[in-house]
Order: structure tokens, then C-alpha cells, then sequence
């Protein structure tokens, strides 16, 4: 299974980015997927996750209304738009898959991709 995430990179406060994960060597309807989040010296935080089929989505309380999870299940393809980005927002973002919905909005994931590091600059 690989999980590879691109669009990350330096921003302002205030600015948007959109964060793409290329799946493959999965089914990819088989699984939820969701985005996790690691800034320097802190834990590994959840961002947000999605069904297999898009309709259901859950978000970390800091980051709704202003990033989005969606799905393209055509493409393999999850993404994260991230509005009105702030400084605290600074961390590694991972993309990570889960064989159930429960397990994705518990924070228990399966596959895990490498990474993409966001830097909001204030």
C-alpha cells in the first residue's frame, strides 16, 4: 500500500492550500480515509476523516469551517483544502487510511503515507 501526499509547502496567515493523497496498492472504496496532523515537538493530532463513499465526513474542533476532507474515488484520491490557515496550523500532514469509518473517526488507522509539511508564516 502506498500513500502519497503533495501540495504542502509555505503560506501565509490567512492563505489556502490544498493537499492531495494518491492511494494505491489498496482498494480504495474499501476504505475510509483521513488526515493526520504532527507540528514539532507535539504528538500526532487528527485533522479530519471521510467514508468510503464521501457522504460522511469528521473534523477536529480547530480545524471546521475551514478545511475541508473530500474524495475522488475515480482517481484514488483524497484531498484536504485548508482555508484561513493560521500559524498554529505549522506541522507534518500525513494521509492515513482506515478499513472502517468508526475506526478512521477514532483515530486508528491502518496504512499511513509519508508526510507533507506545512508552514503557515504569520
Amino acid at each position: 500500500v502506498q500513500l502519497i501526499e503533495s501540495g504542502g509547502g509555505l503560506v501565509q496567515t490567512g492563505g489556502s492550500l490544498r493537499l492531495s493523497c494518491a492511494a494505491s496498492g489498496l482498494t480504495f472504496t474499501s476504505y475510509a480515509m483521513g488526515w493526520v496532523r504532527q507540528a514539532p515537538g507535539k504528538e500526532r493530532q487528527f485533522v479530519a476523516a471521510i467514508n468510503w463513499s464521501g457522504t460522511t465526513t469528521y473534523y477536529e474542533d480547530s480545524v471546521k469551517g475551514r478545511f475541508a476532507i473530500s474524495r475522488d474515488n475515480a482517481k484514488n484520491t483524497v484531498y484536504l483544502q485548508m482555508n484561513n490557515l493560521k500559524p498554529e496550523d505549522t506541522a507534518v500532514y500525513y494521509c492515513a487510511a482506515a478499513g472502517t469509518y468508526y475506526k478512521a473517526a477514532s483515530r486508528r488507522f491502518d496504512y499511513w503515507g509519508q508526510g507533507t509539511q506545512i508552514t503557515v508564516s504569520s
